[in-house]
């Protein structure tokens, strides 16, 4: 008998991610609302800093990331030595986990959470710990009471992805405050460029002061560099150092650090993509709660996208497919508890309305 190499169990458990589609099943392409991208594009500045590298092709980049850490730490007011950076935060999120859990080890996440997080942690041979939420959103006291003497990490988005709720400041200080201090808190800021500045969840602040949080962002959301996966984290130096441990040694190439630098300089751009996008959120958010009678409702949201949940004759599946014969690709999420709704990346004015159109067609029709 032939014995083939087998995976490892924790391996065969996981659920590979799946990214929101582009095109149709027939191949046609659509409008893509499933992934969370920026419809205003790219910095100009950045496209002409990606540009800047194609005479130098031949070479690996910086594999320090030097200037970028210089530059994230200009910016933020943060100590570059303490900066972590990987192929889209998602990389940072799997060496959080890599560094800090292994097999028989539990990691806490929200049932409504990233699906990275369940990924990461199956990958080590961890045991993910999925608590309940709150109507959608974190609740500190359910991840208070999960934890035991084998927590190792606890991941929270903020803005949360899927749903798009958010934690606020006092919550993440208590949640802090709550777990010991061997537990790693992580607390996966990928959408924080889009909140008002009352918004802030003090999370850097906390990771600046406390040895056990990491904060992680990202350059694919309002920075419009989706293409190009650049990610960071920011934490105590013990925390950072062992995840440069086992870090890749090359995460991203010069393009893409020399585009995340012009990026953080985009002002006007990074003010306009947050101003579009309330406006068009807000909006949106409208359009949904006029169809309640309906059973449509929106999940609260603070990010660039927003839950529409669907509890009437209208179902999430056949709007989702109502909407990609029209054209829009959204991102319908039966494998992580939601098949009954749909997220919807705020795109262009036009594809706003035109969603909004489909979706009050269609409660008319199955009404």
């Amino acid at each position: 008998m032939t014995h083939l190499p087998a995976p490892k169990p924790w391996i065969a458990a996981i659920a590979p991610y799946v990214p929101g589609r582009a095109t149709a099943e027939d191949g046609r392409k659509v409008v893509k609302l499933s992934s969370n991208e920026n419809p205003l594009g790219t910095p100009e500045a950045a496209r002409e800093a990606y540009r800047s590298a194609a005479t130098e092709l031949e070479r690996y980049p910086d594999a320090a990331a030097t200037q970028l850490r210089a530059k994230l730490a200009a910016h933020y007011g943060i100590e570059a030595e303490r900066i972590v950076y990987g192929t889209g935060s998602d990389e940072v999120l799997h060496l959080a986990a890599g560094a800090f859990a292994g097999v028989g080890d539990e990691i806490i996440h929200v049932r409504y959470g990233f699906a990275v997080y369940d990924i990461a942690t199956r990958r080590v041979g961890a045991v993910p710990v999925v608590v309940a939420d709150h109507d959608y959103a974190t609740d500190v006291d359910a991840i208070l009471a999960a934890v035991t003497e084998r927590t190792r990490l606890v991941f929270v988005a903020n803005p949360n992805n899927p749903t798009g709720t958010y934690t606020p400041h006092a919550e993440i200080a208590r949640l802090h405050a709550g777990l010991p201090v061997d537990v790693l808190l992580v607390v996966d800021q990928a959408y924080t460029e889009y909140l008002e500045p009352a918004d802030d969840d003090g999370a850097l602040e906390l990771a600046r002061t406390a040895g056990n949080v990491l904060v992680t962002r990202t350059f694919s959301k309002i920075f419009g560099l989706a293409a190009e996966r650049i990610g960071w984290g920011y934490a105590s130096p013990a925390i950072i150092d062992a995840m440069h441990r086992i870090r890749a040694p090359f995460s991203f190439g010069i393009g893409a650090q020399r585009a995340a630098i012009a990026a953080l300089d985009a002002g006007d751009f990074i003010d306009a993509s947050r101003a579009h996008n309330l406006r068009w959120r807000d909006w949106f958010v409208g359009e949904i709660d006029a169809m309640r009678d309906a059973g449509l409702r929106a999940v609260p949201s603070k990010a660039n996208f927003v839950m529409v949940l669907f509890e009437g004759a209208l179902t999430a599946e056949a709007a989702y497919h109502a909407l990609m014969a029209a054209g829009y690709a959204t991102r319908w999420l039966p494998g992580q508890g939601l098949a009954h709704g749909l997220r919807i990346t705020i795109g262009a004015e036009d594809d706003m309305r035109a969603v909004a159109g489909v979706l009050r067609a269609e409660t008319e029709r199955a009404g």
